[in-house]
């Protein structure tokens, strides 16, 4: 891929999790464009390889790594592989995150006659199920933690590092169906937050960027359809979107390069950046 600039990160060590996703990885490869050495850190240890081969067939240096953010033994053992193949980590991305069919309702508002029969294939909020919640929880907000435990250690002690995390427009304005991953991502916003001020007395800046509505392997199927056409979801979405589309993965690049460039950011700490099209400023009318 091509970065829109370039920084040098030349002798850092990133990390990416989630980053075997359309966005995560799109992050993974421009950090090691400008060159860091980056490891990816997934659930699907084949489609981390697939990233982890792109950048290194264009000249940088990545391993991919079968991790699970929800498990502590599983990051320390990332931490230690990562810490031996290169070296302490100097920035963390925490891109890991999704959703849940159980923690999504079918309709957008709650019906009456819902109450009295609940139609076939219809789930209401008290259809709901609370594993599917916890689930949703953990991963979005709970693995985000997790892995700034476990792999910002090292930072902690060298006084130095950045933490990104990936929110979601959903933090700031709950969307329709998705309460699980709306609360989720908002409680990634409050610990973006929180953390950067926990951190700012030993040189970590913590910071985050709040994608606003990208096609991804998660959510393709709810805005178009088969035939590449919108669904009603995606009309409504671009129609709320002022600029008329949804974002691609590198269009991110440009705000994280920003944010992890000391040079640039260095005074950037607890901000929470929209990425949004506009979708964010859009009052509707």
């Amino acid at each position: 891929m091509s970065v829109p600039f370039r920084i040098n990160l030349s002798g850092k060590v990133a990390v990416v999790t989630g980053g075997s996703g359309v966005l995560g990885g799109c992050m993974a490869k421009a950090l090691a464009e400008c060159g860091a050495a980056v490891a990816i850190i997934s659930r699907k240890l084949n489609r981390a390889e697939a990233v982890a081969l792109a950048i290194r067939k264009a000249g940088g240096r990545a391993v991919a790594i079968s991790c699970d953010v929800m498990d502590r033994r599983s990051l320390k053992s990332a931490n230690s592989r990562i810490e031996k193949e290169f070296g302490p980590v100097d920035i963390l991305i925490n891109a890991a995150g999704g959703n849940h069919p159980d923690g999504i309702t079918t309709r957008e508002y709650l019906v009456e006659g819902d109450l009295k029969k609940v139609p076939a294939g219809i789930k209401t909020f008290y259809d709901l199920d609370v594993a599917g919640i916890r689930n949703v929880m953990d991963l979005n907000f709970l693995g985000t933690l997790a892995a700034s435990q476990e792999f910002t250690r090292s930072m902690a002690k060298r006084k130095r590092g950045v933490i990104i995390n990936i929110s979601s427009m959903a933090a700031i304005a709950p969307l329709t169906r998705i309460p699980a991953y709306s609360a989720a991502k908002a409680a990634v916003t409050n610990f973006t937050q929180w953390l950067a001020v926990h951190m700012s007395k030993i040189g970590i800046r913590v910071n985050a960027i709040a994608p606003g509505f990208f096609l991804t392997d998660q959510n393709r199927a709810l805005m178009t359809n088969k035939n590449g056409s919108l669904t009603a979801r995606g009309r409504k979405i671009q129609v709320n979107t002022p600029m008329g589309r949804f974002g691609g993965p590198q269009e991110l690049v440009g705000t994280m390069l920003w944010l992890v460039s000391d040079e640039a950011a260095g005074f950037v700490t607890g901000a929470v950046i929209p990425v949004d099209g506009g979708f964010s400023a859009f009052g509707g009318v």
